[in-house]
């Protein structure tokens, strides 16, 4: 299934991303999570794509089960620094034979300190999407920044390399995570205005714990509103405080949103069923 006719179908559409092991020994457990989550039965779930294609096999292999034995479709996110054009060839074609048919086509990022150089046979995102959609059979997505990607000069610069992903075949855009909506309201105006006309895919991450938004932060550059740094001041210092205000943040960021109809939003779960679980249940009526 197309993931463009279900994020254009007039119900909300909410899903869950998802990521794969590193290693054999954290299969079976990352396996289990994202069954539980695929039991919620999202209209589709992505699996992400380790730095440099270190678990692009678990990629496929995470994505096929959900596909296949959860029946819930699937993204698949690729990769494309520092990588070959045979090597990329290779997981599209294992993706392919899994019966992935949707892909998000990502540059990826770059080690610290490290550069785009020119002798790579992919430099941008919007190289990778064009082979794919020369390879053909595959619906294609990418990734989009509301407050601007961290290596851009400017966010006009930013949008205008947005464009070319989209001029080079992307289907539809999905969004890094944001805290405050009327940053991705104010991006979708800019985007239109640009001349980019796909539909765009909320993305939402539940903040559970201090410690994971300050890796957000610090990797993102993400602006946090002064209201969610109030929570995180007042409910940071208790796990399970903390986490049940985060999902309910989220949750009313995503409540917002669908009211603005934004037409989906993709949760950013961290393979943690307990908080999928209570986003859905706190939607349940409006996604229904």
């Amino acid at each position: 299934m197309k993931l463009t006719d279900v994020i254009l179908s007039p119900k909300p559409s909410l899903s869950f991303e998802v990521f794969p092991p590193k290693n054999d020994a954290a299969y079976e457990s990352i396996q289990s999570a994202t069954e539980e989550i695929a039991a919620l039965a999202p209209d589709f779930m992505s699996v992400t794509y380790g730095a440099g294609g270190g678990t692009s096999d678990y990629t496929v292999s995470i994505a096929a089960n959900i596909q296949q034995k959860c029946n819930v479709p699937v993204l698949a996110h690729l990769t494309c620094v520092n990588s070959t054009h045979a090597g990329v060839r290779g997981q599209v074609e294992a993706m392919r034979a899994a019966g992935v048919e949707n892909v998000l086509a990502l540059r990826g990022d770059l080690a610290p300190g490290a550069e785009v150089r020119q002798e790579w046979e992919y430099r941008y995102a919007s190289e990778l999407v064009a082979e794919l959609r020369e390879l053909g059979g595959f619906c294609v997505g990418g990734a989009c920044y509301p407050e601007g990607h961290t290596e851009s000069s400017s966010q006009r610069e930013d949008i205008q390399n947005l464009k070319k992903k989209v001029d080079a075949g992307c289907e539809f855009l999905t969004s890094q995570m944001f805290f405050d909506n009327n940053v991705f309201y104010n991006f979708l105006f800019k985007i239109r205005d640009a001349g980019i006309p796909v539909p765009v895919v909320a993305g939402i991450m539940p903040v559970t714990n201090l410690s994971q938004i300050r890796r957000i932060t610090a990797l993102s550059g993400t602006v946090l509103p002064q209201r969610f740094r109030y929570i995180l001041d007042r409910f940071g210092g208790s796990p399970a405080t903390m986490r049940q205000a985060g999902i309910a943040y989220a949750t009313e960021q995503i409540v917002d949103l669908f009211a603005n109809g934004v037409p989906a939003v993709h949760v950013y779960s961290m393979n943690n069923p307990f908080v999928a679980q209570r986003i859905h249940e706190n939607l349940s009526e409006i996604i229904r």
